[in-house]
């Protein structure tokens, strides 16, 4: 494999959110980003070569994906995960956070109960409570460096509060689970029983590993709504383009109609080349970052069970987001923050901000270059050894 991976891209200056906004963040200047989840690596070659022909076109108005762009997601999807979706199936938005905010509104009601599985992506907590909606909280369990699922928990919670959604990290940001379909299963004949409609946010389904499968939950409920994007998997995030699918018309009409009522149509013209491109021509690229990546977190597990036993690795089945927990060294909340700030100058996300569940974890983004992840390890090791 050609190592495109490991080439140091100076970022700073580009208007990076990871790299050029610590102080209106809060943080120090001059600590090594590893926080927010996109990659230090280019996109694609042929994705880069399909955004310069819109470029060298020069004319950017309003645009309508055409028929290929729903051919090669519709492809994608089936080829690698044997889910089959059409056209009309598809939802196309400016990002998973954007259209899992319009599903709350459109398929709940003010005061409506909606439930996830802490500790999980942050945004799933705005969503719910500044829409007005109740949120329920089925904490995973932590056992032996592994999350598993309290279905007891589960359910007695969908009982007790009426919850009418379910939002699913699938695979889980940051704990890094890939769920076993007997675990998909289970949930899924408890919210039937309850009535209780699943959202399933599926945005880091190509960062699994080969020994744990993704299973699309379209797959085992048509009533389901799936979101996906290629922003993670091909880091196009600043494109501002995703997709979700809905099989069920009227909660397709309903999300349509929601999405209408907040202004939002046409999707960002460069983002519909990237996202066609990317599900057409990506797959080689993507297989390549993979092979890179589980590279990385064999570096970073061997380094950590080596030099800083302290620091216990939640084992990744799936993502390049690694779940460090600290609470071996019984420092508080304040202090772990300080040592790893002012400490080892890395910006890592605090665990908290995925809920109280995460308190005394640290989630790392090891998408980079080897030699940007030894550089972090080794600040690691001279604070924390």
């Amino acid at each position: 494999m050609t190592c495109k991976f490991d080439i140091l891209i100076n970022r700073c200056g580009s208007n990076s959110l990871k790299y050029d906004f610590a102080r209106e963040r809060g943080k120090p200047e001059g600590l090594l980003p590893m926080w927010v989840a996109d990659m230090d690596f280019q996109a694609p070659h042929e994705v880069i070569e399909d955004i310069q022909k819109v470029l060298q076109h020069g004319i950017f108005g309003y645009t309508e994906p055409p028929e290929c762009y729903y051919n090669a997601v519709a492809q994608w999807f089936q080829s690698r995960f044997g889910y089959t979706v059409t056209k009309s199936e598809i939802v196309k938005s400016p990002g998973t956070v954007f259209i899992l905010t319009q599903m709350v509104r459109a398929f709940t009601a003010p005061g409506d109960a909606i439930l996830i599985q802490t500790p999980v992506y942050y945004p799933f907590f705005s969503i719910i409570r500044d829409n007005g909606r109740t949120l329920v909280c089925n904490p995973l369990v932590y056992h032996e460096g592994k999350y598993g699922i309290d279905f007891e928990d589960f359910e007695a919670k969908i009982a007790e509060h009426n919850v009418k959604l379910f939002i699913m990290c699938s695979p889980h940001n940051p704990v890094g689970r890939v769920w076993t379909r007997t675990e998909l299963e289970r949930m899924n004949d408890i919210c039937v029983k309850h009535n209780v409609l699943i959202i399933s946010d599926e945005v880091h389904c190509d960062f699994v590993w080969s020994e744990h499968p993704h299973t699309c939950f379209g797959l085992l409920n048509e009533n389901a709504v799936v979101a996906t994007t290629p922003s993670k998997t091909f880091n196009l995030a600043g494109l501002q383009v995703s997709n979700a699918f809905i099989k069920n018309a009227e909660l397709r009409n309903k999300l349509t109609a929601e999405i209408h009522r907040s202004g939002y149509s046409q999707l960002n013209v460069v983002g519909i080349a990237a996202c066609q491109s990317a599900y057409h021509r990506g797959g080689a690229w993507l297989d390549d970052a993979k092979v890179y990546l589980a590279e990385n977190i064999r570096l970073a597990r061997n380094f950590l069970a080596s030099k800083l036993p302290k620091i216990k690795l939640a084992e990744p089945e799936s993502t390049y987001l690694l779940w460090l927990d600290f609470s071996a060294y019984g420092m508080t909340l304040e202090e772990l923050d300080r040592r790893v700030t002012e400490g080892a100058k890395l910006w890592l996300c605090n665990g908290v901000i995925f809920g109280q569940d995460g308190k005394g974890f640290q989630r790392m983004n090891i998408a980079c270059p080897k030699a940007t992840l030894t550089e972090a390890l080794e600040r690691l090791y001279r604070e924390f050894h």
